[in-house]
Formats: C-alpha cells, sequence, structure tokens
C-alpha cells in the first residue's frame, strides 16, 4: 500500500465540526478518505452546522453506507493506515469495547484493532460514569487511542475553528500526517515572568 488512506467515522455525539473538519485537512493533504456516517450523525451536522448528508458526503473520496456490513473497509484485507471516530458517541464507544459490530462503524473499528492499525476515537461526553471509564480502558487495552477532543487554550484560538484544529493537529500526528494547521508548543521561554 503506497497511497495514504484513512476511514473516517461522524456518529451522533455533539462536535460534527471535528469530523468535517478533519476530512477537509484530510483532502488537503492527499489523503484518500472513506467516510461513514450515522444517522444521527446527520442529524446533529444539521443542527450543528447546518449542513445536510450531501454536503458531508463530498467532503470524502469514498462513502460507505452504515449498514453496509460487505462493504470494502469491513474487511481485513482493505489496506489503511487506520481510522478514526470524530466524533465519538458513548454507544460507539461502547460498541468498539465489547466488539460489537452491528453497524459499519463499529465493524471496520474492530477490523482496525484486528489488524493492529492505528484506531483514534474523539469521544464526547461529559460526565464520565463506570460504564465509560471501562468502555475507555478496554479500547485502550486493545490497543486503539482514546482521544477526547480537549481544547488547548495555551495555542490561544481565536475562533471555532482554530480551536478545533488544535485538536485535529495532535490526531494528524498520531497518524503520521504531515500538517500545519496548528501552532506546535514551542515551549517558555525563561526570561518569561506571569
Amino acid at each position: 500500500m503506497t497511497a495514504r488512506r484513512l476511514i473516517v467515522a461522524i456518529t451522533g455525539a455533539s462536535g460534527t465540526i471535528y469530523g468535517t473538519r478533519l476530512l477537509a485537512h484530510l483532502r488537503r493533504a492527499g489523503v484518500e478518505t472513506h467516510l461513514v456516517l450515522s444517522s444521527a450523525g446527520v442529524i446533529n451536522a444539521h443542527h450543528e452546522l447546518g449542513l445536510r448528508r450531501a454536503a458531508i458526503e463530498t467532503l470524502a473520496d469514498v462513502v460507505h453506507p452504515v449498514t453496509d456490513l460487505g462493504a470494502s473497509i469491513a474487511s481485513g484485507s482493505f489496506g489503511c493506515d487506520g481510522m478514526a471516530i470524530a466524533p465519538c458517541s458513548v454507544k460507539t464507544l461502547a460498541a468498539v469495547a465489547h466488539g460489537f459490530g452491528d453497524n459499519l462503524i463499529g465493524r471496520a473499528a474492530d477490523v482496525c484493532l484486528k489488524e493492529r492499525r492505528r484506531l483514534v476515537l474523539l469521544v464526547r461526553e461529559a460526565p464520565l460514569n463506570l460504564a465509560h471509564i471501562r468502555a475507555m480502558e478496554a479500547v485502550t487495552l486493545m490497543g486503539g487511542v482514546v482521544f477526547p477532543p480537549v481544547p488547548a487554550f495555551y495555542l490561544r484560538p481565536d475562533s471555532i475553528e482554530a480551536l478545533v484544529d488544535g485538536t485535529l493537529a495532535r490526531v494528524l500526528d498520531l497518524f503520521g500526517i504531515e500538517h500545519s494547521i496548528a501552532p506546535r508548543w514551542q515551549g517558555v521561554g525563561k526570561t518569561e515572568e506571569p
């Protein structure tokens, strides 16, 4: 596999901007994207961003219906760099933690784990209960990366997009994808005082 490929799933958690901006950044980076969009993800995208399904789907190279368990990405023979679920609902987190592949998002995530490919879950929930924490532990023990989109205020973002991009820069780093979408921390100068 020479070309970069990434699976991106958008679920029903708040924060669909993470998934849509991730798709846009991956396109600019020349990464082929395979999108799976849940029904709840479509509802949230319309509510939060005013986007309809068709507008989101144009951001991806390939779109797979969430019900298509026979899709290419449901097989370990599909070559890719991994998968990002952005945002990731706790329902999807639980499905991944317990190998419950009743839809294509859960199945593709399970494939990434079994093939030892990078899986990053931008889990959006607060506060957390013990079931959420145990599911995060299970995913982590299986090799997944639980990455709640916690804002990096030290970057001094001047917009919601910049705040989101601070998180997405770290996600791109996890996949080894070159970018310049957010500044990198340079440290605090020794002569600088509060």
